[in-house]
């Protein structure tokens, strides 16, 4: 699955590819930029390894930059949404990716599919310190909902046209 928008290609990560992320194996067709993966992603990617093939919409998701073809961080979907259509997702670019609003971007991208495929609500979290974060989240349509041990919690819910 491939997500294109302006910017970027969000391009979903087989177990296979997420083996390879992990284990730092890189093909020459992979052009991740230096600092990826970074040290979040990790966990999701190896947990995606290890598991049986995912739900080809709600999974994860390599973000690339079209103008460089540079893999520069990651968006993940926790799974499919719940029985109320409830989904949850994280996402993360290296250092030198962030400040121009690529990851509000991927994050709207992903959350259009999201609705296609039967999301009704979205959800997420980041730690209370990382406003760049909360900013993402805030200018995807996101509304904080509360704050707990230092994390503060998101959500929206989706719609189909303006339609709910």
């Amino acid at each position: 699955m491939k997500i294109e928008t302006e910017r970027l290609l969000l391009e979903s990560i087989t177990p296979e590819l997420a083996r390879r992320i992990v284990s730092g194996e890189r093909a020459l067709s992979d052009r991740w930029h230096a600092e990826y993966p970074f040290e979040d992603e990790l966990g999701p990617l190896r947990s995606l390894a290890a598991g049986p093939a995912p739900d080809p919409f709600f999974t994860m998701y390599l973000i690339r930059r079209k103008s460089d073809e540079l893999a520069v961080g990651g968006f993940g979907f926790r799974g499919r949404p719940d029985t109320t259509g409830r989904i949850e997702f994280g996402y993360g670019l290296i250092p030198a990716a962030r400040g121009v609003g690529l990851a509000t971007e991927a994050v709207r991208a992903a959350l259009e599919v999201a609705i296609t495929h039967g999301a009704r609500m979205a959800a997420a979290d980041t730690e209370l310190g990382n406003g760049a974060s909360r900013r993402v989240l805030e200018k995807a349509g996101l509304i904080e909902t509360h704050r707990q041990k230092g994390f503060v919690f998101f959500s929206r819910p989706l719609f189909d046209e303006g339609k709910p």
